[in-house]
């Protein structure tokens, strides 16, 4: 009986650490871009199998600019995304299922949507509030961040 008992105990205590475990962030590549209110940004996302996250959104505020000037700051800030890639630097990210924070930290700076797989990236430009970079899983990246239709 003292040995079933024990048992149990054991069997319990293994399930209760497999219910803490920590989630393990999605793996793949994100991409996309924000062109809005004088705001444009390029974003490029990867999590990679160590879990680790390359990360990387250049951005240009205060672009209240005719048409011909935007498509050249557009150009200018996919060039910079493209050419930076490589220099980006893996880190390490909080992940608790869905919101990824700095370690220790509470402002999220990431949202995973399982069942769309889509990645929501916060950018906090100054002491506004976090704008949403909306950004779509890709098998690979391209060179312009924006998409098609």
């Amino acid at each position: 009986m003292t040995r079933r008992i024990a048992t149990i105990v054991l069997l319990a205590g293994m399930l209760a650490l497999a219910g803490c475990s920590r989630p393990q962030p999605p793996t793949g590549k994100w991409e996309g871009g924000y062109d809005r209110n004088g705001t444009i940004v390029v974003a490029r996302v990867e999590v990679l199998p160590n879990g680790l996250v390359k990360v990387t959104a250049p951005d240009i505020t205060n672009a209240f600019v005719d048409d011909a000037m935007r498509a050249r700051l557009r150009d200018r800030l996919e060039a910079d995304l493209v050419h930076a890639w490589d220099e980006v630097k893996p880190r390490p990210f909080d992940f608790d299922g869905k919101t990824f924070r700095k370690p220790g930290g509470v402002a999220p700076q990431m949202e995973w949507d399982k069942d769309s797989g889509q990645m929501t990236l916060k950018l906090y430009i100054g002491a506004n509030p976090a704008l949403p970079i909306v950004l779509r899983p890709v098998d690979y990246f391209h060179d312009s961040p924006w998409g098609t239709g």
